[in-house]
């Protein structure tokens, strides 16, 4: 296996001055070291926004790294065939191959692209190889995808699990106020309601403290709960959608609540648990500790928005919307929970066959 400390002095080595990404649980180890330094590690909105931030560097002359996970591949695909292959800017990217080689060996959402990821490459015509877990290996591929920066081509090192260490955490301090304890205070005042649980460990806890067929866990798609809700919304007026999100996710595509605010549907809650990180891939930074969340939600154009900090503030808050028009912003503040690890979605049963579930539970009369 290669260290963290290893991976990160190989990248000094080639002269790469800029890493930016969207966190993957394969990449712990470099990026808790990475985000240790000033500046060492920009946390990116999204895949695609992390390879333009990354071409941006290379046009300003500063060599540039990109770490991702291979589920947000398509988020990749626009900038690199539109910006990259166009203007010939060589970025160096590092792919985890979640739900490879065996993709029953993985979450069900990671079955795809683990399968058809080398293919979709090579279709795209990128030059690409896997990463052993080794040193040598390391310096091999860097030095093909020297060459291919010499022929202005962006290169991918696409790295299995295992292949790069953990480094030693920083302890956080203990959350006042956890993901659970947050649900807890939610779950009461949900009825009748439509639910759409953002992908990750909110999914998880959700599914473990009250599942119910209106419930729908997001696997996969991250960033996209918001946009399931509010499809659904726009065509079930006579239930109330609520639609639980994470910091990083909402964050990932904001434009879909500059969308909600447009369209304005009434019975909309938007919940946002923020913990100031990426807690279901190893607890990364994220960067909503500078979002003024009230002011972002009013500007969107929510109807009401709200921060809690409590479970007080949290029933309060949804006792005070509960007769009100929405769209609702509701940010609930929250510590990341390091320290449990909530049950897998799968235990309940298949995704298509909670789909099914879930569609004949919002099929039936309120």
């Amino acid at each position: 296996m290669i260290s963290a400390g290893e991976f990160c002095g190989e990248l000094r080595r080639r002269r790469v001055g800029f890493v930016t990404g969207v966190p993957c649980s394969y990449f712990n180890g470099p990026i808790a070291l990475l985000e240790r330094q000033p500046s060492g590690y920009v946390a990116a909105a999204n895949e695609g926004a992390a390879l333009a931030m990354a071409a941006g560097a290379e046009l300003r002359g500063v060599r540039s790294a990109v770490l991702v996970q291979n589920s947000g591949f398509g988020n990749l695909v626009n900038p690199l065939t539109s910006l990259l292959d166009v203007f010939a800017v060589p970025v160096l990217v590092f792919m985890s191959l979640r739900g490879w080689p065996d993709p029953d060996g993985d979450e069900p959402q990671h079955a795809v692209m683990g399968r058809t990821g080398h293919a979709l490459l090579d279709v795209l015509g990128v030059p690409h190889w896997t990463l052993r877990p080794t040193v040598d290996s390391l310096r091999d591929l860097l030095d093909r995808a020297d060459h291919a920066r010499q022929r202005g081509r962006a290169a991918w090192i696409l790295v299995p699990k295992g292949s790069v260490g953990e480094a030693p955490g920083e302890p956080g301090p203990e959350p006042a106020f956890r993901r659970r304890e947050a649900l807890a205070a939610l779950l009461p005042h949900v009825e009748h309601d439509i639910v759409y649980a953002t992908t990750g460990f909110i999914s998880r806890e959700l599914s473990g403290l009250a599942d119910r067929p209106l419930n729908f866990y997001v696997a996969g798609s991250m960033g996209h709960a918001l946009a399931l809700g509010l499809g659904t919304a726009l065509h079930e007026p006579r239930r109330r959608v609520i639609v639980l999100d994470g910091d990083g996710a909402a964050l990932m595509h904001l434009g879909t609540a500059a969308t909600v605010g447009a369209y304005a549907p009434p019975n909309l809650l938007h919940v946002v648990l923020d913990n100031h990180s990426y807690e279901s891939t190893g607890a990364q930074r994220t960067t909503s500790a500078s979002v003024r969340w009230t002011d972002l939600g009013r500007g969107l154009g929510y109807r009401t928005v709200a921060e809690c900090s409590d479970g007080d503030a949290v029933r309060g808050t949804l006792r005070a919307i509960a007769a009100q028009d929405g769209p609702h912003l509701v940010v609930v503040h929250i510590g990341a929970d390091r320290a449990t690890t909530p049950p897998r979605v799968t235990r309940l049963g298949t995704p298509p066959e909670l789909a099914a579930r879930f569609r004949a539970a919002v099929a039936e009369p309120d």
